[in-house]
C-alpha cells in the first residue's frame, strides 16, 4: 500500500480518532514517530517558528524544504500544511509536495492578499484541479475557515463542505468548530472532519466522541515544547543568579 493509501484509510478506521501529531522540524518528527503514531501532519505556523517566521510568512521554497527534512527523518507518512498554496499552480503545487515527499497537504479557503473567505465555487474549482493533477497519491485536507473568520453558520460551512467533498477533498477541517457541531457538520458534509486540539477545548479522544475522525494540534505541541525550553531556561538563569 502506497503512503498515501495508508493515510487515507487511516482516516475510516478501524482505530478512530485518528491522532495526527504536528511536527516542526525532522527532531519533533522522529519523536512522534517512534512513540508510534501512525501518521503526522506538519502545522505550518509551527513550522514558520521553527524557521524564525511569523506563520503565513514562510517562504515556499523554505516551507518544502522543511516538510522534507521531516519526511525523510520518518518511516510513517506525512501531511504538510501549505496553506493556500503559495500562488503555486496545481501542477506546480503537486510537484512540490511530491519532491518533498508528502503524501498529503492541507489546502485552506482564506484568501492571503485579502485575509477573507474564498468564494467557495472558486476554492472547489482549485481543489479539484490539486486532485486532477494528483490522482490517488495525495490525501487532501480542505480546511474551511468559516468560524475562524467569524462566520459562524452551519449551512454555510456544510455549503463549502460539500462543493470541496465532489471537488475531491477526502477529508474537511472546519478550524474551531464549535465542537458540539462536529457530528452534525461530518453527517452534512459527508466526509471525515478534522478537529483541533486547543488549549482550554476537549480531548482527542473527546472530540472523536464529538464527530471528528481526524485530529490535529496546529502549533500547539510546538508551543508547548518551547514553553518548556523557556522552563528550563528560567531555572537555569535563576541557578546562575544563585551562584553570583
Amino acid at each position: 500500500m502506497t503512503g498515501s493509501a495508508t493515510l487515507r484509510a487511516l482516516h475510516h478506521g478501524p482505530h478512530l480518532p485518528l491522532v495526527l501529531p504536528g511536527p516542526w522540524d525532522a527532531a519533533s518528527a522522529k519523536v512522534f514517530a517512534d512513540a508510534g503514531f501512525p501518521a503526522l501532519a506538519t502545522p505550518s505556523a509551527g513550522v514558520a517558528a521553527s524557521l524564525g517566521y511569523e506563520d503565513g510568512r514562510t517562504p515556499a521554497d523554505e516551507m518544502f524544504a522543511a516538510v522534507a527534512r521531516i519526511v525523510r527523518a520518518v518511516d510513517v507518512p506525512v501531511s504538510a500544511d501549505v496553506e493556500a498554496g503559495y500562488g503555486l499552480s496545481a501542477k506546480e503545487l503537486v510537484g512540490r509536495l511530491a519532491d518533498a515527499g508528502a503524501v498529503g497537504c492541507n489546502l485552506e479557503d482564506t484568501d492571503p492578499a485579502t485575509g477573507a473567505l474564498r468564494d467557495p465555487r472558486e476554492q472547489a474549482d482549485w481543489l479539484a484541479q490539486v486532485r486532477a493533477e494528483a490522482g490517488d497519491a495525495l490525501v487532501i485536507n480542505a480546511r474551511i475557515d468559516t468560524y475562524l473568520r467569524g462566520v459562524q453558520d452551519t449551512e454555510e460551512t456544510v455549503r463549502r463542505g460539500r462543493l470541496y467533498a465532489e471537488a475531491g477533498a477526502d477529508c474537511v477541517y472546519p478550524i474551531l468548530a464549535p465542537p458540539p457541531l462536529l457530528g452534525e457538520l461530518a453527517a452534512g458534509i459527508g466526509l471525515p472532519v478534522n478537529a483541533v486540539v486547543t488549549p482550554d477545548g476537549p480531548t482527542p479522544r473527546e472530540l472523536g466522541a464529538l464527530g471528528a475522525s481526524r485530529i490535529t494540534f496546529g502549533p500547539g505541541l510546538q508551543h508547548q515544547a518551547m514553553a518548556a525550553v523557556a522552563g528550563m531556561a528560567e531555572r537555569l538563569r535563576e541557578e546562575l543568579s544563585a551562584e553570583g
